[in-house]
């Protein structure tokens, strides 16, 4: 079988598909035949070597494909069954912990950039109704930070308004989910052209942040006091302005540091509006359970932008590099 690994010191330049032999499933494992993954902004960390991991680790996050075999004690699965990977494969319900997150697909222990994996019949869960591999490849870590953002987090109803910033994955999905829901969206780009794009998916209000500085004032007068709640993916660069942009008595979602980690926050913003913050990571097979439950019942589909093969991954980094591309980059194998 076919695998990438990353030797040390990282970089695309040490992206290597190497030949290995297929594995056997143990007690409880299922033998998974990896079909489709996709980028994510932690993958890339991975493979530039700015997130430094095990030498001759397997990345990426994400991972759609079949059981192809099945170890012994396996009753909750059948052979040909179509699935996709957990990003923390031991993180199954409940709330998270140090031994839930312990293990972190294409960090801690091997990721889906292989053929085949082993791994516990309890870490996949079914993919939604009619997607391809492709297409459920883009749900574990995007989709499930989005889900779990506005479920979980936000408790999100039908009326809602929200503030999404820019047109990453997390927040293409979380307009997708948003909509469905019946709330309200206002969305932010530096791209006019990316904005004309959102527009066709239903979102409400767009907003180049841009050419728009004091975006989160000018948001909280637009929706006049404030949104309900705020998904904040650009950490320093953005914590701000999504202070500003919330009402009083909403809800931060911290999902992201596009822009940074070491953000300054405003203590009296936080006490004078009464605002709850919340950070947060991907969700659980509970969650990611519920997350294709809704995509069923709405008929939603992910927004794929490129393919590249599995021999071609450092390619596929660079064009998530160059950063123009709106929608999942897909690896598939």
């Amino acid at each position: 079988m076919r695998r990438i690994e990353l030797v040390e010191p990282g970089g695309l330049e040490n992206l290597f598909c190497i030949e290995q032999d297929t594995p056997s499933p143990g007690e409880g494992e299922v033998l998974v035949r990896w079909h489709a993954s996709s980028l994510n902004y932690h993958d890339y960390l991975v493979a530039s070597g700015a997130w430094p991991v095990a030498d001759g680790r397997c990345p990426l996050s994400d991972g759609a494909g079949e059981i192809v075999a099945m170890g012994a004690g396996v009753s909750q699965w059948q052979l040909g069954d179509r699935v996709m990977a957990l990003f923390f494969p031991q993180w199954l319900e409940g709330s998270a912990s140090a031994e839930t997150m312990a293990d972190f697909a294409g960090d801690t222990v091997d990721g889906y950039a292989t053929e085949f994996s082993c791994l516990s019949a309890d870490s996949v869960s079914r993919i939604p109704r009619g997607y391809s591999f492709a297409e459920a490849a883009t749900l574990p870590c995007a989709g499930l930070t989005a889900w779990r953002a506005l479920i979980e987090e936000c408790h999100f109803e039908a009326g809602d308004s929200v503030l999404i910033q820019g047109t990453g994955n997390v927040s293409l999905f979380a307009l997708l989910f948003a909509k469905a829901m019946g709330g309200e969206t206002y969305c932010t780009s530096s791209s006019d052209a990316k904005l004309e794009q959102i527009k066709t998916l239903g979102a409400d209000h767009l907003l180049n942040y841009q050419s728009n500085p004091n975006w989160g004032t000018e948001i909280h007068r637009a929706s006049n006091g404030g949104v309900d709640h705020v998904l904040d993916v650009g950490g320093s660069s953005t914590l701000k302005e999504s202070l500003e942009a919330a009402k009083v008595a909403g809800h931060i979602a911290l999902i992201g540091g596009l822009g940074g980690f070491d953000a300054e926050l405003s203590l009296f913003q936080v006490f004078i509006k009464q605002l709850r913050l919340s950070g947060m990571a991907v969700g659980n097979l509970v969650m990611q359970e519920q997350m294709v439950d809704f995509i069923d019942a709405h008929g939603l589909k992910p927004i794929i932008a490129r393919e590249f093969e599995l021999a071609n991954l450092a390619d596929a980094f660079r064009y998530q590099e160059a950063g123009d591309h709106l929608g999942k980059i897909v690896v598939t194998y």
